[in-house]
């Protein structure tokens, strides 16, 4: 099953989207108009551990396909020092000749750090692509990006909405943010159940309440088994060996040696055979993937093209190789048709829109118990989809599931 040779196709299906209505909510009862955005179709999964991913491809490759993308990467640019983020206190650092600071990073109207601001600067000659879910560290608190957004080149210091996953930290460990120290060349993304909360919610304390179930679960899964059974037989985890990594940070937490070997190995199909699983995606000109977790599939990730979808590839498939570490009911696994349904199930019901003029475009779809969010370009040039995330809603008993040792 995890053969990228058994590919198969599937028929093909449409991914309905909205139009766009800046600034408001509309009733779409009817579900909402159809945007020009190609059709796609579902391959047979790769098989890693609690993981099935189903490789994503488009009916018609040149259907609004972009041969390139002219985006740098959050990742790209910290790395090469091109891209800065600080704290709002720290604006007037990061202000070059010829540009301006804001009316909201003024002194006289916001004089400190705030737990759901960054500043962020774009001095590369490319634009900045940021995704929900990427993670920076350093500052006072490490935080998550909290949505898709596209950064112009030569743009005045953004106002970044993040959301902190490090309660309890309010000291400055850097002047300025980056990569977790040890985190993988790509960077740190946070699991789908905490992109979700962000997302969706939109809530600091449902990040936190996240960040701490997702902590506790990585950490018990990566714990050896307690050597006295739990009364009524089976084994238990060892709660007060799964707290010795003594943080609330979620990206230690993934740095720590314990969860990485544990996350490497649930994602081993995949990441050991990187280069090759990378050259049979780009061959099937694959652009996303769909995401099961013990049967259940739970996200999508689909992007413009295959190379946007290979620079993300490895810090997703960890992402997803987390949240498979997650204790849950098993289910039988789905099949093509199971994937292509859930990608195919119609985006309607309501949506919101928000972006900046001439740059991007931001929507969620709500519909049912899924909700779809689609960042689109609106850069010279370009007019199309750079990312759609589609989730299967967390219910209110899977999320009661979910352990909360640190509250």
């Amino acid at each position: 099953m995890n053969n990228l040779g058994r590919f198969g196709l599937a028929a093909a299906l449409v991914l309905a989207l909205a139009a766009y209505r800046q600034g408001n909510q509309v009733n779409a009862a009817g579900g909402p108009s159809e945007a020009a955005n190609g059709s796609y179709r579902v391959l047979a999964p790769i098989e890693s551990g609690n993981l099935l991913l189903f490789p994503v491809v488009r009916a018609d490759s040149k259907s609004g396909n972009p041969g390139e993308t002219p985006f740098i990467t959050l990742d790209e640019g910290i790395k090469s020092g091109e891209v800065e983020v600080t704290e709002a206190g720290r604006v007037q650092g990061l202000v070059r000749p010829r540009r301006t600071v804001p009316p909201q990073f003024h002194e006289d109207r916001n004089g400190g750090d705030q737990v759901n601001t960054l500043v962020l600067v774009n001095n590369s000659k490319r634009p900045l692509l940021l995704l929900a879910g990427e993670i920076v560290t350093g500052g006072k608190q490490d935080r998550v990006i909290a949505k898709d957004r596209i950064v112009p080149v030569g743009a005045d210091p953004i106002d970044l909405s993040v959301f902190c996953i490090e309660p309890g930290r309010w000291t400055e460990s850097s002047p300025t943010f980056g990569a977790a120290a040890k985190a993988p060349a790509h960077g740190f993304m946070v699991q789908p159940t905490v992109r979700e909360r962000a997302m969706v919610e939109k809530d600091q304390q449902q990040v936190w309440d996240s960040v701490h179930g997702a902590i506790s679960t990585m950490e018990m899964a990566a714990s050896p088994p307690a050597s006295s059974p739990r009364s009524g037989g089976g084994s238990s985890y060892d709660v007060a060996g799964s707290r010795a990594l003594g943080t609330t940070s979620y990206a230690k937490a993934m740095e720590s040696d314990a969860i990485s070997e544990k996350v490497d190995e649930a994602a081993a199909p995949v990441t050991k055979a990187r280069d090759q699983v990378l050259a049979q995606l780009r061959q099937q000109h694959a652009v996303g993937v769909i995401v099961a977790v013990r049967g259940e599939i739970v996200w999508a990730d689909l992007f413009a093209n295959t190379e946007l979808l290979s620079r993300y590839w490895t810090k997703l498939v960890r992402s997803y190789a987390a949240e498979s570490l997650s204790a849950g009911d098993t289910h039988a696994a789905p099949s093509v048709a199971d994937a292509q349904h859930f990608l195919d199930a119609p985006a309607g019901g309501t949506e919101t829109s928000e972006g900046d003029v001439g740059v991007y475009r931001y929507r969620e779809l709500k519909s049912g118990n899924t909700e779809t969010f689609v960042l689109e370009s609106l850069l010279s040039g370009s007019g199309y989809d750079v990312h759609i995330s589609k989730m299967k809603l967390i219910t209110s008993e899977r999320r009661t599931k979910q352990p909360q040792i640190y509250r």
